[in-house]
């Protein structure tokens, strides 16, 4: 008998799994490598295309990245919960944000997880159940790191205007192109 990987008995239906990410190579290896875990994948490269795959058949499974070319992955979370409350959606995505952390969860995400995931750390993020926790990172950004990233992800939404971007930040101009100046710190 197949089992999911919830360890419920598998349905006569296949588990769907909808992978949302504009960054092709790496959908396309993370839906192969779901696929050897049992999956059915279907895959989409931005909101509309999610949205359009959600309104014909909603997924059991979700990983949506947060950015998309042609929006935010937050819209593809709303929409398959509104079609599907029960799906299980993981969001990823490159810029670790606690405000959008708290709205993916609050939309009914199961999980956050930084870029680069691996297929492993996305199928315990989809499996798990209520009761088990997520495992501390072994390598957690700094404080710094956090900060950085931040400002980088500022930066590039102000389409890397340094004024607009300090002003947004509340920072001083100068002292911004200090920090932009710099590399990344670990």
């Amino acid at each position: 008998m197949d089992e999911r990987p919830n360890g419920d008995a598998a349905d006569d239906a296949p588990m769907n799994l909808l992978i949302v990410d504009d960054d092709r190579p790496f959908q396309q290896r993370l839906a192969r490598a779901m696929e050897k875990r049992g999956f059915q994948t279907e895959t989409a490269d931005g909101v509309r295309e999610a949205l359009d795959k959600v309104r014909i058949q909603p997924p059991d499974y979700a990983v949506v990245d947060m950015r998309l070319g042609d929006g935010s992955g937050l819209d593809v979370v709303e929409a398959i919960r509104g079609s599907r409350p029960d799906a299980r959606i993981v969001i990823l995505t490159g810029y670790g944000n606690i405000a959008t952390a708290v709205t993916a969860v609050k939309l009914g995400a199961i999980d956050y997880l930084a870029k680069p995931a691996d297929a492993d750390d996305i199928l315990a993020a989809l499996t798990r159940t209520g009761e088990e926790k997520a495992a501390p990172p072994e390598n957690p950004m700094s404080a710094d790191r956090v900060r950085w990233e931040h400002i980088q992800r500022v930066y590039e939404l102000c389409d890397r205007n340094v004024s607009e971007t300090a002003r947004r930040l509340n920072m001083h101009r100068r002292t911004l192109q200090r920090i932009l100046a710099k590399r990344a710190p670990r």
